[in-house]
């Protein structure tokens, strides 16, 4: 069989030649039961440290499967240092914005609570759930780091010193998103309002930091998932042209 399979997981253990790896019970109803895929059916696997790896069914039942890793058919790549910071949404939107800036990339993503946001509890397990669905699916080696909520000051409080903060301004106090980005692989973090967008105070305190800069997206106000993959695209493609 030669054809690349279609189904790729994220799992825990080390994958090296020959290695088994035991399936989480939620993986393997999925992999047997849901896509009905027997002994000798052949999947990739990805663990965020090893690479992608050819897998081939060693044993299965309807509550487990085993998987023997046969060949690394990727090597493990070095993934954008890039952050998303942002104020949650309704649940839905939330799930949007994650599998999104998942696709795009993403190496961690840091819910913040703002004065305009809103203070609902984050299933942070849901969420990472969800990153982990769209790495397998966008063929990404990664899943990305989700944190648990903290109110941006004290997220800020405990700034890196290395990382470049660029917030989007939508009050038209920031330069277009392009001018302001740097060589495309620097450490990086992009800061997305809530609905109700940043209070008076917060963005005075933003344009205060030494290590931020406002930027915008144009001349019409975006949803805070739009502006998050509108940010990120920009920036990736940003990225490609400087390397070229």
């Amino acid at each position: 069989m030669t054809d690349t399979p279609s189904i790729r997981l994220f799992v825990d253990g080390a994958l090296e030649a020959d290695a088994a790896v035991q399936l989480e019970r939620g993986q393997s109803h999925y992999l047997v039961n849901v896509m009905r895929q027997g002994v000798g059916a052949r999947v990739l696997l990805f663990n965020g440290r090893d690479g992608e790896w050819l897998g081939e069914i060693a044993a299965a039942d309807r509550k487990s499967a085993v998987i023997s890793a046969v060949s690394r058919t990727r090597p493990q790549d070095a993934a954008p240092d890039v952050w998303l910071l942002f104020a949650p949404l309704k649940k839905d939107r939330t799930d949007f914005l994650v599998e999104k800036a998942t696709e795009l990339g993403v190496s961690r993503l840091v819910p913040v609570t703002t004065q305009h946001g809103r203070t609902a509890r984050l299933n942070t397990d849901r969420l990472r759930a969800t990153a982990t669905e769209a790495a397998e699916q966008s063929r990404r080696l990664t899943v990305p780091e989700i944190t648990e909520p903290a109110p941006l000051e004290t997220v800020l409080g405990g700034w890196p010193g290395d990382r470049r903060l660029i917030f989007l301004d939508e009050t038209g106090g920031g330069a277009p998103l392009a001018a302001v980005l740097g060589e495309g692989d620097e450490p990086l973090a992009f800061l997305i309002g809530p609905e109700g967008g940043f209070a008076p105070g917060e963005l005075d305190a933003l344009r205060n930091l030494t290590f931020s800069v406002a930027a915008d997206l144009g001349p019409r106000i975006l949803r805070a998932e739009t502006a998050a993959a509108a940010a990120l695209a920009i920036r990736q493609s940003v990225a490609d042209l400087k390397r070229t």
